[in-house]
């Protein structure tokens, strides 16, 4: 989510789960959670169920299993998806930028390559300890201050062109949904109410269930609260306290816990069964875990969500934190989105596994950007082939369709293994150098034309990096008319009415013919036509009389 750790003084301890539990201090309680030391840890001895459905073909990392697994859907070519969202009280950053990119990554993945449907619900958190305590500070209503910043990350994730999920769910609209879970929990023994109004859930009812995700061994959890039966017992209901906003049930006046607002929404659109549950990897505990606890005990299910996927932290290069406010070693995505563009962003998460750590540092995010240019150099010049624009040597088409079936292939082979993206980018890079070997311009062509090749190739790369057009076309085509007018402009300008003399036994010209030079003003006049609108983005290239031009701005690429 967009924070959920607090600004602690806390004591590490690394256990064998391969995972480091943090026990802290906040508000005189203490609070237990658990970052990845690594992406692998110790497997629990408890039992992963494999799901019986449609198999993908796909094998994707299961954190349940602490390994690859065949991904099997419930139901043929569609994946129920719940993620947990941000909990809006702050600016986003890049940190939580980058997840958000990652798993709209595999989305696409799984409905554009593995023809999938994804289905993805996405809560809101919009009541939280620190949406309360950064409007006390502030002074405006907890309301206010959470759409404010609900609505800046939808902003930003527009703008990092992250699919939007089915629908997005408020916590503050779903209370009375969570109190009847809560209800039914407490209904059916895996949960008690205390003196002081708090609900707690009962984690020794459900014996060594608890800990799917992490191997717990003896690790305690909120030591500071004294109303609870056992240390790792979390709260499902919190009494309300003065000057907190609060809401009506069985147990008195109070507000939800934090955990228990996933397993409800979740619960509440997919049921009994979720294929699958992501989210950052430092959400596994006590967040995913607890998750598991609550809604296996309200379905009395045995296993609730079929594959959890998490991703991996980004990192300031040089440092082993994360990116994170309280460390305050962040960067926001608006100051970002500055300096680079979104397309940039998302080649650079492809380069690293999503499951992996990533290093933020402006040398990785100008690799992103080389390696995106040269995908769009291409594009543009295959483009330009096709059309005319360019003159080449005759092309060797049989070796480029072996290359595009071998690259068709490989991509998809390495897709289907656990998303392989790196892997992915190299296949993809392999074919544009292939085909850039023979997209060498020529004065003088001798042969046929293979626009064909090059169409699908071009088709192909678009559809795998998924390019950015502009959807209004109105800027298009105003520039369209503007290069076509410098173009008859410069065919004019560059044509010649007078023969130049020819040899009479060769019968090649004596000596190079040039623009007349009444009309050399006009050659002037376009070039600096060209050479004004670069700076603007718009990049002119001329191809003898002909000519083609880009447009290149932060986060969009448009060719002719």
């Amino acid at each position: 989510v967009m924070t959920l750790k607090r600004n602690r003084s806390c004591r590490h301890i690394l256990l064998n789960s391969g995972f480091r539990i943090r026990h802290s201090i906040h508000n005189g309680v203490t609070k237990t959670s658990l970052l990845s030391s690594h992406n692998i840890c110790s497997g629990a001895e408890r039992t992963w169920i494999k799901p019986a459905g449609f198999d993908t073909g796909v094998k994707t990392y299961n954190s349940l299993t602490k390994q690859k697994e065949p991904l099997v859907l419930a139901q043929e070519r569609i994946a129920t998806w719940y993620s947990c969202g941000p909990t809006v009280y702050d600016h986003a950053h890049l940190g939580h930028a980058c997840s958000y990119v990652r798993f709209d990554i595999l989305q696409r993945i799984l409905s554009r390559i593995f023809e999938i449907n994804v289905i993805h619900v996405m809560v809101i958190t919009d009541i939280d300890d620190k949406i309360i305590q950064r409007s006390l500070e502030q002074n405006i209503s907890p309301t206010v201050l959470a759409r404010m910043h609900e609505e800046e990350f939808k902003r930003d994730m527009q703008a990092l062109r992250v699919l939007p999920p089915a629908v997005y769910m408020r916590v503050t609209d779903n209370i009375p949904q969570i109190v009847a879970f809560i209800k039914r929990i407490i209904g059916n023994g895996h949960a008690y109410v205390t003196s002081q109004g708090n609900v707690y859930f009962d984690t020794q009812s459900i014996g060594n269930r608890y800990g799917k995700l992490v191997n717990l061994g003896g690790i305690v959890g909120e030591l500071g609260a004294q109303d609870k039966r056992d240390p790792r017992d979390f709260a499902l209901w919190k009494a309300s306290k003065p000057h907190e906003p609060h809401w009506e049930s069985p147990w008195g006046q109070g507000r939800p816990g934090w955990h228990i607002e996933c397993s409800t929404i979740a619960s509440s659109v997919f049921g009994s069964q979720l294929d699958i549950h992501s989210g950052g990897i430092d959400l596994a505990f006590p967040h995913h875990e607890n998750e598991i606890a609550q809604s296996e005990a309200y379905h009395q299910c045995e296993q609730w969500g079929n594959y959890f996927l998490h991703s991996g932290h980004l990192h300031l290069k040089g440092s082993v934190e994360k990116m994170s406010k309280s460390l305050k070693n962040y960067v926001t995505i608006k100051d970002f989105l500055k300096s680079y563009t979104a397309n940039e962003f998302r080649l650079f998460c492809l380069l690293t596994r999503y499951r992996s750590a990533i290093d933020y540092s402006d040398a990785s995010m100008s690799e992103a950007r080389s390696t995106l240019s040269t995908i769009s150099a291409f594009c543009h010049n295959a483009q330009a082939y096709m059309q005319g624009h360019l003159q080449c040597q005759p092309i060797e088409e049989g070796i480029l369709w072996e290359r595009l079936s071998a690259t068709q292939s490989s991509v998809r082979k390495a897709l289907a293994d656990d998303f392989d993206t790196p892997k992915t980018v190299d296949a993809i890079m392999s074919l544009i150098h292939h085909g850039n070997c023979q997209l060498q311009p020529t004065a003088k062509v001798d042969g046929p034309r293979s626009p064909a090749v090059f169409g699908a190739m071009l088709s192909y790369v678009r559809e795998i990096m998924d390019e950015v057009h502009d959807s209004s076309g109105v800027l298009n085509n105003v520039v369209e008319e503007l290069v076509h007018f410098r173009s008859e402009v410069r065919k004019f300008a560059l044509s010649v009415e007078d023969q130049a003399p020819q040899d009479p036994l060769t019968g090649s010209e004596i000596q190079k013919r040039h623009p007349q030079p009444d009309r050399v003003p006009l050659l002037n006049a376009c070039d600096a036509f060209r050479n004004n609108l670069a700076p603007l983005g718009v990049h002119i290239k001329d191809r003898g009389t002909n000519s083609t031009w880009e447009i290149t701005r932060r986060g969009e690429t448009r060719k002719n």
